[in-house]
């Protein structure tokens, strides 16, 4: 029978719109099938059947070769499947077969990108995203993992799930795949290869990639030294705020006894600062056009993964059953990644008939496509969640070239030198040639802009000559082998919080918070990851490579010096991306920590049911999870209310905000009205006084030369200048840092900050209000433009929508393909840094551009009362019924049951596969 669904608030009509443009296109499907290959330019017609051809079979049964058993696909009406089988090897042989059934497409593509030869399948666009992804070098180091690393149990699950990803493969062509591989095959005669076990241990680089920490920080760092002043940038990147928003870890230290971490212990009272604070700025300032080339190229580098920035984090908490209706722990997880289509997870179960030394696994939760074993979830003994810790990781490095090498410590050292051959579809290959230095990979060697790096750059006395530049290296923890692979099939079969923590040893990049529960009503917080020690410098600034001084320590800071909790007495744990630890820890984890909005938020939602000797539901939980509260607004609204208004259709607007809960509901003219002037305030105070470098494409400004010194003649000396950043992490962006930025300088009404010149016919702006008179002016003209003057017409979703792309040829290929694989709008309530995450880039403008992935509730103990939702579906098949059918679920903060044992997941199934061995 049908899933049963848990309901939250009803939808509202804006939202029911969005949802027909993606019933219409279902309805259209034959006219958009006809019409394709019109639209690519050729002359044939496709079929139906053609569509059809990719969808899998789901019931009845199939030979699979390899099998030393039959296997049973349980599916419910969503299409998440259910395995069971009787040993490890069966497991993950049909693991891999039912992934590609749903998503073969999505997991050739990311394979391809992961070893930087999406050229093979797309053409000369991509040569570019493939150089610098073979710079990298993801293939070779999953490589490395797989043959000299990785324990041999975890080797044979990969090897069966890739012999299941083949059997499902053998004798199909790509039509028989994918509807976009037949969309592919007009234009090239691409045909996929084989899955290889190393395909599946390369997508950990990449998902390190899209969480490696604060790499973009330094590079905009960097680049504001053309335009501001040290005190400046450290306005825009203030410390956390420890005494507001409280840590992860609450209390312990190192222990002076055992040299471990120690929950119990008592901090020194020396603060702990890591490796020291000097940088080498005098070797970086400058750096404006190498390191805005090299933003360009990471704004690129994956495009399938989406935009980095402050709003890519998540949210986990658990609750102990003292606290809980249930008696036992509640844990939920909402990770928040770039929205895509299909979701970057596939919900399903793992399951032993019989749990046994030959087959080991109970499990069920999110999986990855493209790799076995479930990464958030749980088993019949304990749950898990993730969110993003943020560890500082990556670390770029100026390096001195001279001839076929680059100077270190006063002598030539050679290069490590790769030649690398990029295949690409319809054209010549291309060769390029990979330098490496003692500090990682030469990554300018990528861009035209950063051959010269650092040519005009002003450098201390200490640092050599320039000659022709200085190059850039990327020293990153992911570019060493390491065993995370093997910590996904450890937590997979973890019993208890000692064997949690033992496979979170391993867990070694991407860092994450682990949060932990279990069926004896445990909770636990582990920080795992191979975090560097750094010899000098903090990380926040590109490091001087010519030298010793800078540069790692040859170990990573010590596991058992990772901050952990078990069973803390406040009886919660919170993660939000937050900092992990106070500032007495003694190692440096990071200086650029999330700022805690959201964190913060969802401890206070706790603590209040909490003190007022209330429990916390599985319906608590979810109401937290679909938290729409805005901190910024709370702060300040009381202050734009004071502002006395002359326009009465300004004051008009700013009506609208009396009475306002600060919840950014998608039906709320009020919270439409506000983010509008919180994006005009940032432009007017921090903005328009960045460098280009930083600026949204498009947004031009005429401005004194960078770095121009004594008065300016206003008509003569500006110049014009266009941001060149793309808008999805362009700056400022408005999350939780710039929260941060304005409520230090709030009370300060004079601060500089405030003050904007005159320009044409508008008056300068000379103080806090002044400016905030401006946003407010600014904001109703451009909702005027946006939603019409009709402010009863206003609300918050018609501006802050959400369209799923399909992330290959739904954002490159011809429109009507696009109009074909993509879905939406939805209108979507949230915003940035709330704790329902639906994320929007102040800089450039109010569209959705990261979200929570998914969402999911655990009820420890009772596992089939947990719930769980994904973004779009089950299947990646364009047309097929699973593609987005959770979609309109997830945008009203919806979940449905999750079926675990034997006897619910019988219940919810409506199709069933077996899998026969031959």
């Amino acid at each position: 029978m049908p899933a049963n669904t848990t309901a939250s608030s009803g939808s509202s009509d804006a939202k029911k719109s969005g949802r027909k443009k993606g019933r219409r296109a279902r309805l259209l499907l034959i006219v958009l099938v006809l019409a394709l290959v019109a639209g690519v330019g050729y002359g044939a017609f496709w079929s139906v059947s053609t569509v059809r051809a990719s969808y899998p079979q789901t019931t009845g049964s199939i030979e699979l070769d390899g099998l030393d058993a039959d296997v049973d696909v349980r599916r419910d009406s969503y299409g998440i499947p259910q395995i069971y089988a009787d040993s490890d090897a069966d497991l993950f042989r049909a693991q891999g077969f039912v992934q590609a059934q749903d998503r073969f497409w999505e997991m050739d593509v990311r394979r391809h990108m992961t070893s930087g030869r999406l050229s093979e399948m797309f053409g000369s666009g991509q040569v570019e995203t493939d150089a610098f992804l073979r710079t990298l070098g993801w293939r070779q180091v999953a490589q490395k993992e797989y043959d000299t690393v990785l324990d041999e149990s975890t080797k044979k699950n990969l090897q069966s799930y890739a012999e299941g990803v083949n059997a499902y493969l053998k004798g199909k062509d790509g039509k028989d795949l994918s509807v976009e591989y037949a969309a592919l095959g007009l234009t090239n005669d691409y045909k996929p290869a084989e899955w290889t076990p190393v395909d599946s241990v390369a997508w950990l680089k990449a998902m390190a990639w899209d969480l490696r920490g604060n790499m973009q920080d330094e590079i905009d760092r960097s680049l504001m030294t053309s335009r501001l002043s040290a005190k400046q940038i450290k306005d825009l990147y203030p410390d956390y705020p420890y005494e507001k928003h409280q840590p992860i870890v609450g209390q312990g230290a190192i222990s002076p006894v055992t040299g471990a971490f120690d929950p119990a212990a008592e901090p020194s009272d020396s603060i702990g600062s890591g490796a020291g604070t000097e940088t080498a700025a005098g070797a970086t300032q400058g750096l404006s056009t190498q390191l805005s080339s090299l933003a360009d190229t990471l704004d690129e580098i994956p495009a399938l993964l989406g935009p980095n920035g402050s709003g890519i984090g998540s949210n986990s908490w658990v609750v102990s059953g003292r606290h809980t209706t249930t008696d036992k722990p509640l844990l939920a997880n909402d990770p928040h990644l770039a929205p895509m289509l299909p979701s970057l997870w596939y919900q399903m179960g793992l399951h032993c008939r019989t749990v046994s030394a030959s087959c080991q696994y109970d499990t069920a939760g999110y999986t990855f496509s493209g790799m076995p074993g479930v990464i958030i979830g749980h088993n019949q003994d304990i749950a898990w969640g993730l969110t993003n810790l943020g560890a500082d990781v990556t670390d770029l490095f100026l390096e001195k070239v001279s001839g076929e090498g680059y100077q270190y410590d006063g002598k030539v050292k050679p290069f490590v030198i790769r030649e690398e051959t990029i295949k690409v579809a319809g054209g010549k290959d291309r060769h390029i040639t990979v330098r490496e230095t003692n500090n990682g990979p030469v990554v300018s060697d990528r861009s035209n802009e950063l051959e010269k790096v650092g040519q005009k750059a002003p450098v201390t006395n200490s640092a050599p000559d320039r000659a022709e530049g200085y190059a850039v290296a990327l020293k990153w923890t992911a570019l060493e082998p390491g065993k995370s692979m093997d910590a996904v099939f450890e937590i997979n079969r973890a019993k208890d919080f000692k064997s949690f923590r033992a496979a979170a040893e391993h867990f070694e990049v991407p860092s994450q918070n682990l949060v932990y529960a279990d069926t004896k009503g445990n909770i636990g917080y582990q920080a795992p990851g191979k975090i560097p020690v750094r010899l000098n410098g903090d990380g926040t600034l590109p490091s001087p490579g010519w030298t010793s001084e800078y540069g790692w320590e040859k170990k990573p800071i010590p596991f058992d010096e990772l901050p952990y909790e078990y069973n803390p007495e406040r009886g919660y744990i919170v993660t939000a991306n937050q900092a992990v630890i106070d500032e007495k820890y003694p190692h440096m984890l990071t200086k650029d920590w999330g700022y805690g909005a959201r964190s913060q938020r969802i401890n206070d939602l706790i603590a209040k049911k909490i003190d007022g000797g209330e429990k916390i539901s599985t319906d608590d939980m979810q109401k937290m999870q679909m938290d729409n509260s805005s901190a910024i607004a709370a702060l300040l609204v009381p202050k734009l209310m004071k502002i006395g208004v002359s326009d009465k259709h300004v004051r008009e607007a700013q009506k609208l905000l009396e009475g306002w809960d600060y919840t950014q509901e998608s039906d709320s003219a009020a919270a439409a009205y506000f983010n509008a002037v919180w994006r005009n305030i940032l432009k007017l105070a921090f903005g328009n006084k960045l460098p280009k470098e930083l600026r949204a494409e498009g947004d031009c400004l005429n401005v004194p030369p960078a770095k121009s010194t004594g008065p300016v003649d206003e008509q003569k000396r500006l110049v014009r200048e266009c941001g060149q950043r793309d808008a999805d992490s362009a700056q400022p962006d408005g999350g939780d840092r710039w929260f941060q930025v304005v409520q230090n300088l709030v009370a300060d009404p004079d601060n500089e900050w405030w003050k904007v010149p005159a320009k044409g016919r508008e008056d300068a702006l000379d103080s806090r209000d002044d400016l905030f008179g401006r946003a407010m002016e600014d904001a109703r003209w451009e909702l005027t433009a946006k939603l019409g003057k009709d402010m009863s017409t206003w609300s918050w979703g018609r501006l802050h929508q959400l369209t799923l792309k399909n992330q290959t040829l739904g954002t490159e290929g011809p429109g009507l393909l696009q109009r074909a694989l993509n879905r939406g709008p939805w209108n979507l309530s949230g915003g940035e840094a709330a704790v329902n995450a639906t994320g929007w880039n102040a800089a450039g403008g109010y569209e959705v551009v990261w979200v929570p992935s998914m969402r999911m509730i655990v009820n420890v103990g009772d596992w089939d009362k947990s719930r769980w939702i994904n973004l779009t579906g089950a299947s990646g098949h364009a047309f097929s019924s699973h593609y987005t059918d959770q979609t309109d679920k997830w945008a009203d903060g919806e979940l449905l049951d999750w079926s675990f044992g034997t006897n619910a997941v019988e219940q919810s199934t409506v199709d069933r596969l077996t899998l026969k061995k031959p």
